[in-house]
């Protein structure tokens, strides 16, 4: 089963987040076919991607996935700032980025992932940088970055609590991805 770990948007939040998609089509101007947008209800910050989780560890991973997250409280995050990925040449993700709640983000990301290592799944070896991702580019040209670069500097489109966490499960088809929700961890703030 390809599972991940992540924290929902809103539906407030989620509606902004789509807004600034029709933006980033705008900024593209000519080449705004180029964006294959990520739909809205697929919209989320990613903690932990699992690509491959083995039929035997699915139900402790959901049992551990259901229990609170102790020692961290319901935050606010503030939403707002484009960029690309990668940070040279051509892009080929479009993201919006933290304002605020950067750091507890982090923290929920390394406690859930301490969670689930826990239980012998491996994890990415990358640094853990929140965002959340707006758009893929099917033909990217490194001027196709400039836009978004030049773009007015970062301003908040959404605020949210951050209150829970979601272990998806994530079904591939020849339509795309579809994320179903499994079990979720709400952050309970008491050690």
């Amino acid at each position: 089963m390809r599972a991940f770990v992540a924290v929902e948007l809103d539906e407030a939040a989620r509606a902004v987040v789509a807004a600034e998609q029709t933006l980033a089509r705008k900024l593209l101007g000519a080449r705004s076919s180029s964006l294959r947008l990520v739909g809205p209800q697929q919209i989320h910050f990613t903690l932990v991607f699992l690509a491959n989780v083995a039929e035997p560890l699915v139900e402790p991973l959901t049992a551990a996935m259901r229990q609170p997250i102790s020692g961290l409280a319901p935050f606010r995050i503030r939403i707002g700032g484009f960029g690309v990925f990668p940070p040279r040449g051509a892009p080929r993700v479009l993201w919006l980025g933290l304002l605020d709640g950067v750091r507890q983000m982090t923290e929920l990301q390394a406690a859930v992932a301490a969670r689930v290592g826990a239980l012998g799944l491996r994890l990415e070896d990358r640094a853990f940088r929140p965002h959340l991702t707006l758009a893929r580019w099917r033909d990217a040209r490194p001027s196709d970055r400039v836009p978004f670069e030049r773009a007015s500097p970062a301003r908040a489109i959404a605020e949210m609590t951050v209150d829970r966490v979601t272990l998806f499960e994530s079904r591939l088809s020849s339509e795309g991805a579809s994320h179903v929700p499994l079990a979720q961890s709400p952050l309970s703030g008491t050690s």
